[in-house]
Order: C-alpha cells, then structure tokens, then sequence
C-alpha cells in the first residue's frame, strides 16, 4: 500500500491511527536490535496521538493532511522532551525543549513522530558508522552501510518502521542512504524548508528533506514542511505547488532531461549500467534525452569539504560542556574531530584567506556552471552514488569515503532540489537514479520520479 492510499484509508475509516501506529511498533521492536535505525522511541506519546486523531475521524471532525502518518526523525532535529544527541556521546544527556519548525508542521497536520534515529555523529560522515551508539545495519544489504549520514532515517523506511522519515542532506546525506537502500529520498532547493531546530553540520548547505518506500510519502512531507519561516534567515517565502498532484503523471512528453559524461566517468560501470535501464524508462515515457558537460568535477569535493570544515569549526563552539552536554573535543569521534581540527586550521587568519576564500569562489564557480548546464533542459538525471554501499568495519581512508559524496554535494553547493529514488539493483544491492532540476523547480524532480514509478 503507498503511503497515501494509507492516509486515504486512515482518514476513510478503513483502519485506525492507533493500529498504524501499533504496527510500526512491533515492527520497531522485533527489528531494532539488529538494524540499530532507532535511538530514541516516543512510543507513548506516538499512540496518544494516534487516540486524538482518531478520535477526531470518528467525530467526523476535519483532521490535518498527514493524518494517523508515522514518522521517524533524524536525532539532530528538535523534538521536545526526547534526547536530541545528533547520535555524540557530546550531547546523550540532551533533552530537546522545544520542537523544531518542521516537526511544529507535522504534528499541527496529525502526523506522528515515533521516534529519533541513527545517523553519522554530527552529520559528519556518509555511513553512519561514527555513531556513538554503533553502526545501522542496511535492511536491503545486510552486513553494509545503510549509507549516511540519515543512514538510520532510511534504514527506518527500508525495514518499514515507519511511513515517512526526515532526515538532513548536507552533502547527500538523504540521497546517499536513499540509493543504499533502495528507497526515495529527497534534497529541497536550499531555502524551501526551515532549518530552524536543526542541529548545524554546515549552515550554508545544510537541508531537512523527506525520505519514503514510494513518491506518495515524498509529495505528502513535501506539502508540510516547505513552509516560509520568518524565525530562520534562510527561510523562502515561496509559493510552493501542491506535491501531490502530479502522482498518478505516467508521460514526461515535452521534458528533457540530460546525462552528463563527467558523473558517468567517475561511477562504476555495473552502476552505470543500472541507472542507464532506469534513464531509458524516462525516454520511454517521452523525455527527450541530451547530454551535458560539467568541467569542474574535480573542484567539488575539495570545496565541499573546505566549506563544511570551516563551517563545522564554528558551529561547534557551542558545544563547550558548560550548560549541557560535555565538551565535544574530549569525547567525540575520530571523523569529528578530524574536522574540527582542520576547521580550526583553515579558520585562522593567515590561512582564511588561502583556503577558505578560495573555496567560495570555487563555489560561485560551480554554482554558475550546474545554473548553465539547466539552462535548457528540465533535468539532470544520472547516478546517485558512484560505488556499491562498502561492508561495515571495512577499513577505507578518508579521502576513499569522501569520494562516495561527489555526485551528491554538487546539490548542495548550487543550493539545487535534487533527488534519488530506487534505479535497480547490482549484485542484488540497490543503486539510485539521482535527479536534480533548477532551483524552485522541485516539483519537476517529483514529476519524474512519479512516471518512473508509475510505468
């Protein structure tokens, strides 16, 4: 059943919010132990709400759009009296006091958060083995990395712990463990949904964005959390289109979309096989098909990566033992610290200048180039990770793992919408179509990951 036929059901009297949520409580209970997706349940709030809503249903009294929907949330967004620890031993005794924007907009539509989930420490990674509290399993890869750093978030999905999850995508980090997990996972353009009550890994890329088994629970979070937040100085007051009504969409005539050499290239070819069939379902279903050229490839995760330390550097500073939490360098991870560090290092003022300034104007560099390559056409369709999920415990060096994120982090320093859903499979393990379109143009991405599940 899709997450909106559920949500049609629930609120049609044909099961209860209660029983979805008792559902993905057994489910939670049989599987976390193993899967490792929760570190904090709300279970008994979750079924008070779910008594509230349907309670409401049965009164015949109106109920929000998400209504009885369960969700899972990334342990680095605010959700008032649970342990918000962004999964660091640095903040494990942290209590959120107040609710985050986008989980305010879940709840005021009846949607109902289960519980917080695994993730990268800090977001700082893109496999979900710097956790504190230990590694997430992959449900549809056992024995390797459910990806990162929402890797908890999609291992929820995946092993149907929940309808929808929320997690935050920095430099991939929905759409990487969207791709590992063979689920839909979803990047706004940067400025669409309120950042406020995020935990910072990199403030300037930096998303909240959905992740679900089908297109339905993308479209169905979407038309919640893209809301104008005056609070959040990033926030775009946009007039967003209705996510949900391009769902039953089966033609792509009149769009075209483009592969682009320099993401081929760098992808391993059984990959780029896989997400080859998935690109010919879209010319199947009338999208004219061309090709484009990026020459600044090898700029991006040298950029990336500069930005995010400095920025990491100094969202951290906060977190200095003295009003919660203990102070983050004596007891955080290796992959934590090690950018700290280098942070501390490019942030100083002699350096500032050689590292840091340089890698912004890289960044207007990149930014321009992705603006010219979407000029004229609607999409740039590809692969969403250029190599199999590695086995977890497997020892690979930074800049190996680094190398998993450079076809991701382009979204995110052109502050595009981009999105990944389930291509296929490769040695039985899922590999994701990444689709990116201009900004404020997410709902084309929607529009095509539809079709692509619908035919």
């Amino acid at each position: 059943m899709k997450v909106i036929e559920k949500l049609n059901a629930i609120k049609n009297k044909e099961m209860t919010a209660r029983e979805n949520v008792e559902n993905f409580i057994n489910v939670i209970d049989e599987k976390n132990d193993s899967i490792n997706a929760f570190l904090e349940n709300n279970k008994a709030k979750a079924i008070e709400q779910a008594k509230i809503i349907d309670k409401k249903i049965a009164n015949n009294e109106e109920v929000g759009k998400l209504a009885g929907l369960v969700f899972a949330i990334k342990a680095n967004i605010n959700v008032e009296d649970v342990i918000i620890s962004a999964a660091s031993k640095t903040l494990d005794n942290y209590i959120g006091s107040y609710n985050a924007t986008v989980i305010e907009n879940i709840i005021a539509e009846d949607g109902i958060i289960i519980g917080l989930t695994n993730m990268d420490e800090f977001a700082a990674g893109n496999s979900t083995e710097t956790s504190y509290f230990g590694p997430t399993q992959n449900p549809a890869a056992p024995g390797r990395i459910p990806g990162g750093s929402s890797g908890g978030s999609a291992a929820a999905v995946a092993s149907q712990m929940c309808d929808i999850a929320i997690g935050s995508d920095t430099g991939g980090s929905i759409r990487n463990p969207s791709s590992h997990c063979g689920i839909v996972g979803f990047k706004p353009t940067y400025g669409t949904v309120s950042r406020q009550g995020l935990l910072d890994l990199s403030m300037s890329l930096d998303q909240i964005g959905p992740l679900s088994e089908d297109v339905s629970g993308i479209a169905l979070a979407l038309n919640t959390i893209v809301s104008y937040d005056e609070s959040e100085c990033t926030s775009i007051d946009w007039n967003a289109p209705d996510f949900t009504s391009i769902l039953d969409e089966t033609s792509l005539e009149g769009m075209k979309i483009a592969v682009c050499k320099e993401f081929i290239d760098v992808t391993d070819e059984e990959i780029n096989k896989t997400v080859n069939k998935a690109i010919q379902k879209l010319v199947d279903a009338g999208a004219e098909l061309l090709e484009v050229s990026f020459n600044h490839i090898d700029l991006c995760l040298p950029t990336y990566y500069l930005i995010n330390y400095v920025e990491f550097f100094s969202t951290t500073r906060k977190y200095d033992g003295r009003d919660y939490g203990y102070r983050i360098e004596d007891v955080c991870g290796d992959e934590v610290l090690r950018r700290i560090k280098i942070g501390s290092y490019i942030s100083q003022k002699e350096f500032s200048g050689k590292y840091y300034k340089k890698a912004l104007q890289a960044r207007s560099l990149i930014r321009n180039e992705i603006n010219t390559m979407l000029e004229n056409v609607d999409l740039i369709v590809g692969p969403t990770v250029p190599k199999l999920p590695y086995k977890i415990g497997e020892k690979l060096e930074p800049l190996e793992i680094y190398a998993y994120d450079v076809l991701t982090v382009i979204a995110n320093l052109a502050g595009i919408p981009a999105g990944s859903i389930k291509a296929g499979e490769v040695e039985g393990i899922p590999v994701g179509l990444q689709i990116q379109a201009k900004p404020l143009e997410d709902l084309k991405i929607i529009k095509a990951m539809s079709v692509f599940e619908n035919i």
